[in-house]
């Protein structure tokens, strides 16, 4: 008896947890139709009760169940949905964008009707205007939507949500499909005073590195490829191998510089701090333009040198998740302490930027060959 009982027990326990999970992905919200439909269900079944007409019960038996029937056909059409979002590893600030997503039924004989898509972003239902009349069984459709972040940051896509108002109209029925991804948006790229670059470029030591690049020395002979310039085709090698050898020249005065970000800032400084993280992402921008190894010290962060586009990502995912920091945090200096500089890295120039003068010692003791200050930066960012 008693492992009778417990076994009801467990039943019982496991609908409760059935229902519980089941209304955590579904919602139900009557359409005006349905409204209307239920009123007048209602006042059909109070005439049945009150003149005892059969043909009021068979008409009342009818639209209940009519709304058995939708609500199972509802039911039908959010069960065994597969979706896969794509979204790329980052994204630009006031740069729009495709996100794809695909949807699979895998219902193995019945079909999926009328499907409207939401994003749920942060808590927040967003329509992007993805809908689906017909997804046939065991079949597959890819839609994709423009996206236009306005803010760097982290984008948070915490869910699906599919509606149908299938079959009859009476009811929207939302299914929630639980599908976390993250989207990195990185400060927007604008372009900086031709005066301010060409000075930054000109100041400071160079460091001759040895690589590829425009300039005198020879660096490499290699066979020639199509497309090279016959101008570079190395003769006298070439006379000797029997085979088309290309010189190629060493770079001249490639300078390492590194660019160091304070994160400090009051709150009435928040809108000066976003255009500096602007113009850092900007100044990176040009550097790597230009075959410039950079380095970038953000907080505690550091990028390391590099150059090319893949290290250039690697400096904008830094500055799309660092954060201000007010100046009443961290009064020890770990909040925002820079990494320090060894030997071989203090040949490089040094760009720090302050958007906030009013700490003692903004760089923690980093040496810098420039500092722009608030001052500067309102004047560099004014236009942002």
């Amino acid at each position: 008896m008693r492992v009778k009982h417990l076994f009801l027990n467990h039943r019982v326990s496991s609908a409760f947890s059935f229902l519980r999970s089941m209304s955590r992905r579904r919602s139900i919200h009557f359409t005006p139709e349905g409204t209307r439909f239920l009123l007048f269900t209602l006042g059909i079944g109070l005439a049945a009760i009150n003149t005892g007409n059969n043909l009021f019960y068979l008409l009342l038996a009818m639209m209940l169940s009519l709304i058995v029937i939708s609500g199972l056909l509802s039911e039908h059409c959010l069960r065994r949905l597969e979706f896969h979002r794509h979204v790329p590893d980052l994204i630009m600030a006031n740069e729009p964008t495709n996100l794809t997503l695909s949807v699979t039924n895998r219902n193995r004989y019945l079909p999926s009707f009328s499907l409207r898509l939401l994003d749920i972003v942060e808590g927040q239902d967003i329509d992007r205007g993805l809908s689906i009349h017909l997804l046939p069984a065991q079949g597959s459709v890819l839609l994709s939507y423009p996206l236009l972040a306005t803010k760097r940051g982290r984008i948070r896509f915490e869910a699906i949500g599919v509606q149908t108002h299938f079959p009859f109209g009476l009811f929207r029925k939302i299914g929630r499909y639980d599908m976390a991804a993250d989207l990195l948006v990185s400060p927007p790229i604008k372009p900086l005073t031709l005066r301010f670059v060409d000075e930054l470029f000109s100041e400071g030591q160079g460091e001759s590195l040895s690589r590829r690049g425009d300039g005198t020395q020879l660096y490499n002979l290699r066979l020639y490829h199509p497309g090279d310039d016959s101008r570079a085709i190395h003769w006298m090698t070439t006379a000797r191998t029997s085979q088309l050898i290309v010189r190629e020249t060493e770079a001249e005065d490639q300078r390492r510089i590194t660019v160091v970000l304070s994160l400090v800032a009051p709150d009435e400084g928040e809108a000066l701090f976003e255009r500096s993280i602007t113009f850092v992402a900007s100044l990176l921008w040009q550097l790597t333009d230009r075959a410039y190894p950079v380095r970038l010290i953000v907080g505690g962060e550091d990028s390391g040198f590099g150059a090319g586009p893949t290290h250039l990502l690697a400096t904008l995912r830094l500055l799309a998740l660092c954060e201000r920091q007010r100046p009443s945090i961290g009064l020890d200096g770990h909040e925002w302490q820079h990494p320090r500089l060894n030997s071989r890295d203090e040949d490089s120039y040094t760009v720090a930027v302050i958007p906030w003068s009013g700490q003692s010692d903004p760089l923690n003791g980093v040496p810098a060959d420039r500092v722009l200050y608030a001052a500067q930066l309102e004047e560099l960012t004014h236009a942002f």
